[in-house]
């Protein structure tokens, strides 16, 4: 499926393909760099990140429409290397979602946080679902992960519940509406 790349400040969003999440997960390195078209981190992906990558490309076999939806590489423009990776956890209304509802989720690589990068990925992303007719958005995050709590609250989201996650344990539950208000 052809993802039209999202383009940001620095950065261009570009969809995990499921033959770059293939090559990742089978250490094709190569492969993978020739599928995004951008450098990865030299440093394989840990247990984490590679259950991450196979339940994203289990999304996408079972719906390959899903792809756009889904988790884009971060690749820094005037690099062209992958420093993180941000996308919806599925298409609006799915997930456990009210419909016409997406969960946003970014992560950046160490070396390069501190720096914005989430922050403008999250808000290209929203800015393109916003040109789908998506105006609602959930983030989940760990109470005891500051960097990401700042960014929720620098973008306007605010916390409407809390949830347990089987993998990440207790989160707290944002939302934030872009709809225009007359």
């Amino acid at each position: 499926m052809d993802v039209p790349i999202i383009h940001a400040e620095r950065l261009d969003l570009v969809s995990m393909s499921p033959a770059f999440m293939e090559a990742v997960i089978e250490d094709r390195r190569a492969d993978a760099e020739t599928a995004l078209g951008a450098a990865i981190p030299a440093e394989p992906p840990d247990e984490g990140d590679l259950g991450f990558l196979r339940r994203r490309l289990e999304q996408m076999r079972k719906d390959p429409e899903v792809q756009r939806w889904l988790v884009r590489a971060l690749v820094l423009r005037e690099e062209g290397a992958m420093i993180g990776h941000a996308g919806f956890h599925g298409a609006p209304g799915t997930q456990g979602l009210a419909a016409g509802k997406v969960e946003l989720g970014y992560s950046v690589f160490p070396e390069y946080r501190g720096r914005g990068y989430a922050t403008e990925a999250a808000e290209a992303l929203m800015g393109w679902a916003e040109g789908q007719g998506i105006h609602d958005f959930v983030a989940s995050v760990s109470p005891g992960n500051a960097p990401s709590l700042a960014i929720v609250h620098r973008l306007g989201f605010v916390q409407t519940g809390d949830q347990w996650d089987e993998e990440d344990g207790l989160e707290l539950v944002f939302e934030l509406s872009r709809r225009a208000t007359v």
